[in-house]
């Protein structure tokens, strides 16, 4: 059997959810935490919203922004531009490897007045580790990514509400090729699988002093998947939630507060009387189930609810400045933090963004993450009338 400390310890930290790799092969140590496998699918690829404690599903973007695709594509139809294209990078637990890191690139391209299309490619490098058996006798050094291919398609239902869904091809390399004998042999393979997400957002777009979003988001639907041992794994589908209030103090001013919650739609492990993890049967049911499984009834549920907290003021258009604060209930991974970013833009076109992660407590792995984005965004559409 493996003993793979390094690797299990990279995806535990990860998110700082309880991951474990070991999911892979067997659940050897109890704990009432979600576990999914890739989950670097629910990482904040952009320094904006990375900024403001990951929120972003009602964030306004009449500048454009193609992170939308990942944050809600909804919200897309309601740029005044054309098309518009990111990049981000994230140096990754750089407190404790060097070789980690988030690459994200994604783009869009208004096709009708009221449609939009985009595409999106998010690649996670875990970097090269090596493995051990249960002996500490090495079995190798392997390199370990995640990535995913993303199309994007969304159009306005009404002049307030949007809609948008991306379908998604993912690939996920832990430990490809590694194989043992015995009782506990295995081969491990990739893991991949096709899922969707769907997105509504919704603006008041008015012309008052104050305006609201909300917007809701189900990311990742898909079934479970497998590296090739005898357990299939269920992928992070995440509910997400947000309300964003903007108010346009004056011509040179402008202030919006976000909120967003986050509910992973991933089975609560729970276990028999011998103490046996309990699965499943089908990936919706465990979908579906996510709501009301967890063992110490709704109040354990509430406690699977994460809460992003947001705030940017921006000056005269080109000057950003942004905070948040991210919490997760300790009884469920714990380590809150909060962010702090800036923005600037350049003749109105271009932009660069960054994000900083300041821990609450002592101990946090993501302490002092930073978040890079280029952005730039094209071709005003004067028939779209902006947030």
């Amino acid at each position: 059997m493996i003993k793979n400390v390094t690797n299990a310890l990279r995806a535990s930290l990860m998110l700082g959810l309880t991951i474990s790799t070991a999911n892979v092969f067997a659940q050897t140590t109890r704990n009432e935490v979600p576990t999914p496998a890739i989950a670097s699918m629910l990482i904040a690829p952009d320094s904006r919203s990375g900024a403001m404690g990951d929120a972003g599903v009602a964030l306004s973007t009449p500048d454009g922004d193609a992170n939308s695709i990942f944050w809600n594509p909804g919200k897309l139809p309601f740029s005044n531009k054309d098309f518009g294209v990111a990049v981000s990078y994230t140096p990754w637990l750089r407190q404790l490897v060097n070789d980690m890191g988030l690459l994200n690139l994604s783009g869009y391209k208004r096709i009708k007045n009221n449609q939009v299309i985009g595409a999106s490619i998010n690649y996670f490098d875990q970097g090269i580790f090596q493995a051990t058996d249960q002996n500490g006798n090495s079995l190798g050094n392997f390199s370990s990514k995640e990535y995913s291919i993303s199309l994007s398609y969304s159009r306005k239902l009404s002049e307030k509400l949007g809609l948008g869904v991306n379908i998604k091809y993912i690939n996920s390399t832990l430990l490809s090729g590694l194989s043992t004998t015995g009782s506990l042999g295995y081969n491990l393979q990739p893991a991949s699988t096709v899922a969707a997400d769907i997105g509504l957002f919704h603006t008041s777009k008015s012309a008052n002093k104050w305006n609201y979003n909300w917007g809701i988001m189900i990311q990742n639907i898909s079934g479970r998947v497998s590296y090739g041992g005898n357990e299939s794994n269920f992928i992070p589908t995440n509910f997400k939630a947000g309300f964003a209030a903007i108010n346009t103090i004056d011509a040179h001013n402008k202030l919006t507060l976000t909120a967003d919650i986050n509910k992973l739609m991933v089975p609560t492990p729970t276990y028999d009387a011998s103490g046996r993890l309990i699965q499943a049967s089908t990936a919706i049911g465990g979908i579906l189930g996510s709501f009301g499984d967890a063992p110490g009834g709704f109040g354990e549920e509430l406690k699977e609810i994460n809460l992003s907290l947001g705030a940017e003021y921006i000056y005269n258009d080109m000057f950003a400045l942004r905070t948040g604060y991210f919490h997760r209930s300790t009884e469920k991974g714990g380590n809150p933090f909060f962010t702090a970013g800036l923005g600037v833009k350049f003749e109105k076109k271009y932009g660069l963004d960054f994000a900083y992660l300041i821990p609450a407590g002592s101990g946090n792995p993501l302490a002092q993450t930073l978040r890079f984005t280029l952005h730039a965004n094209f071709n005003a559409a004067p028939k779209v009338i902006a947030n």
